[in-house]
C-alpha cells in the first residue's frame, strides 16, 4: 500500500510541475528548444544542465551527448553522428527553426548535411557553419 502512496503523490507532483510550467506560459517551440538544444555557446557552462557544447560550430552548438536513437532525444530533435559522439541535434524543415536560441551573428542553418544515427534520409537537422 505505501508503493502505490509514493507513486500517486509522485504522479501529482509531476502533473502540478506540467501545469505551472504551462499556466507561466513557457510553451513556445518544441521540447528541444525549451531544452536549449542548439543554442550557441563558448563552453559547457554556457549550456543547460546536461548537455555539452560543441566548439567545433561557429557560436558552439549545446547537443545533448550519449544519445543512441531518435527516442533518447527530446521532442523537436533527432540523434546524429558528430566527430565519433553520438548528440541529439534540433531537427528542421526552414532555416528560421534553428535560430530560437541563437543570434544573428551565429546562425545555423537546417542542413541535410548530417548522418543520423537511424539513416533518416528526408529528414534535415540544425547544423551552424564549422569553425
Amino acid at each position: 500500500m505505501q508503493r502505490w502512496t509514493q507513486i500517486l503523490l509522485s504522479g501529482l507532483f509531476v502533473a502540478t510541475l506540467a501545469f505551472a510550467a504551462t499556466a507561466c506560459g513557457d510553451d513556445s517551440g518544441t521540447e528541444a528548444d525549451r531544452f536549449g538544444i542548439a543554442a550557441q555557446c563558448t563552453k559547457t557552462e554556457n549550456c543547460q544542465d546536461g548537455l555539452t557544447c560543441l566548439t567545433s560550430f561557429k557560436g558552439g552548438y549545446c547537443g545533448l551527448s550519449g544519445c543512441t536513437k531518435d527516442a533518447d532525444c527530446p521532442q523537436g530533435s533527432a540523434c546524429v553522428t558528430e566527430g565519433s559522439t553520438n548528440y541529439c541535434f534540433s531537427i528542421c524543415t526552414d532555416k528560421v527553426q534553428c535560430n530560437t536560441n541563437r543570434t544573428a551573428d551565429f546562425e545555423a542553418n537546417c542542413s541535410s548535411n548530417v548522418t543520423f544515427v537511424e539513416g533518416k534520409k528526408a529528414t534535415k537537422a540544425c547544423l551552424p557553419p564549422s569553425n
